[in-house]
């Protein structure tokens, strides 16, 4: 499964951020916990690898969390990740307000998700993304379901998408030379 309907190259290229869920879409949606409390994620070189390129040619980025996880800090802080929204169960709240923030209309973002409570954001974004295994109102309502698999690619498959596009389109030229 991938595409539900033809993404225009020119609709990627109008993103102006990328915010996306952690556990389900970064990860496989799995938590280890040891016996001291301790809690461990899984996160994928290869998207953590487009995360990168996307920042290193001035595309704002933003991770969504339900939940609070040092995992997750520890993470976002390695990969330079500008906005960082743990504990927000509202996900379609936080995408408006950061959206404002950087004066952004929800039509200039991109977001992806893969339970219930993404839904309401991903179908507000501009362009809502979904992973296989999602839960099926998340696959209802995206635009976009990933081929790779979530925690395994699939944010880097969207990565690509979006660095391929604003290589093809004039109006949407990066700032910066985009890495090979």
């Amino acid at each position: 499964m991938s595409v539900k309907k033809p993404i225009s190259p020119a609709l990627w290229s109008r993103i102006r951020l990328f915010a996306m869920d952690v556990d389900g879409v970064l990860t496989d949606g799995t938590v280890l916990i040891s016996s001291d409390g301790t809690e461990s994620k899984r996160f994928s070189i290869l998207d953590g690898l487009g995360l990168a390129r996307l920042r290193d040619v001035g595309l704002p980025l933003a991770w969504i969390s339900g939940r609070a996880s040092g995992a997750t800090t520890a993470r976002a802080t390695e990969l330079k990740i500008p906005h960082l929204i743990q504990g927000r169960v509202d996900k379609l709240t936080a995408l408006t307000e950061l959206a404002a923030q950087l004066g952004l209309p929800l039509s200039a973002c991109a977001y992806m998700g893969d339970d219930v409570i993404d839904v309401p954001a991903l179908r507000a974004a501009g362009l809502g993304i979904s992973v296989p295994g999602a839960m099926p109102e998340a696959l209802a309502a995206a635009d976009y379901i990933t081929k790779r698999t979530a925690g395994l690619g699939a944010v880097r498959e969207v990565c690509d998408l979006l660095l391929a596009a604003r290589r093809n389109v004039p109006s949407a030229a990066p700032t910066k030379k985009i890495p090979k």
